[in-house]
């Protein structure tokens, strides 16, 4: 939600290449339309335009000069990515229709999508299908991979916040110790994936950040526990949510303190449907580029889903290269490859292509 500069670098360029667009949607969203010919069908491509949290590693020159604040998922590369693609389909007669380019913010945990949603995309700008990627590490550099079905899983947020009682740490008698049950509760919540989830099916409990306490000879008043959960089918999540409370409730009883957990579930799985996917598919070929369509889901998120819950489309990923340790997603090493923009750009325009030739 603090994509301004960001979002005021798209704007210039599309002003560059005179593609008009409206800016200000669902915060600093920015979507660009180009139309050709008379045809009536429309499609939509979308990019995400923040970062993440994360103090970059990667010693590299054009390393973020913002402490605490990188690019750890390559979104800046998916932005590039899809101006790419507007500049080629404003250079090419080939194809008649709408494209929609969709710059979308806040795509991390906080709803951009949803946001962009709200704002009306899908009644002002009509799109008859939607169309995005991620870039991939430990995918070979340009490969496009399409699924059939779950791409990527359904996220969650978990904050568990826990209250005891707050005093000296040379008299804990005196005390109700939040930290300790904390260390119980993260240990027991790992229970949940490894002893209440069938094993055939696929979930993850991950707790990440433990906030709590101010001096090294006083207990706690309150520790605070933050992560998130992923799933792909839905009874599943019910399962963990269930579990979660359950033993948020039992260690509560054991220590003497109070847990209070909040879950937030608003985002389903990826899904690609079946004839988008299709279209994928054969924007790889036409464009002559690798493809695999073997590849297992991601228990990763993308708030790509809830453009799928409005509309039919597909999310591919395509590959980032050579997959470097503390390069991953989401890793303080990582870089995304720009070899692969070619690659990306003419993927994005040649889908909107082929799905506007389909209708």
């Amino acid at each position: 939600m603090q994509e301004k500069l960001t979002s005021a670098f798209v704007q210039e360029r599309l002003t560059e290449l005179g593609i008009p667009f409206e800016a200000g949607i669902g915060g600093h969203g920015v979507v660009a339309t180009l139309s050709r010919g008379h045809a009536r069908a429309s499609v939509g491509l979308r990019a995400d335009m923040d970062a993440l949290p994360i103090t970059e590693m990667s010693g590299l020159p054009y390393a973020s000069r913002n402490p605490g604040i990188m690019h750890a998922c390559g979104h800046d590369g998916h932005t590039a990515s899809l101006l790419g693609a507007a500049a080629l389909l404003a250079a090419d007669t080939d194809w008649s229709g709408t494209v929609h380019f969709v710059f979308q913010p806040a795509e991390e945990g906080y709803g951009g999508s949803r946001a962009m949603i709200d704002a009306g995309l899908f009644d002002r700008f009509p799109m008859t299908r939607i169309f995005g990627f991620h870039n991939w590490p430990g995918l070979a550099a340009g490969t496009i991979a399409v699924h059939d079905g779950i791409v990527m899983a359904a996220g969650g947020r978990i904050t568990l916040t826990i209250d005891g009682h707050a005093g000296h740490a040379g008299m804990p008698h005196l005390t109700r110790d939040p930290l300790l049950a904390a260390g119980h509760l993260i240990v027991a919540l790992q229970s949940i994936v490894a002893r209440t989830i069938d094993p055939l099916d696929t979930a993850v409990v991950s707790l990440c950040t433990i906030e709590g306490g101010t001096a090294g000879n006083q207990i706690a008043g309150r520790v605070v526990i933050r992560g998130t959960l992923r799933n792909h089918r839905g009874p599943v999540r019910q399962t963990i949510v269930a579990g979660i409370e359950r033993i948020c409730a039992g260690i509560a009883t054991s220590f003497g303190v109070t847990v209070t957990p909040e879950i937030t579930t608003g985002m389903g799985p990826v899904i690609n449907t079946p004839a988008e996917a299709g279209l994928a598919r054969a924007a790889a070929e036409k464009a002559q580029l690798p493809l695999r369509c073997d590849l297992a889901p991601s228990m990763a998120g993308e708030d790509f889903a809830f453009y799928l819950q409005h509309r039919p489309g597909a999310f591919v990923w395509i590959g980032n290269g050579e997959l470097r340790q503390g390069a991953e997603l989401h890793g303080p090493r990582y870089d995304f490859n720009d070899a692969i923009l070619p690659v990306t750009c003419r993927w994005m325009a040649e889908v909107a292509k082929t799905a506007l030739a389909a209708n």
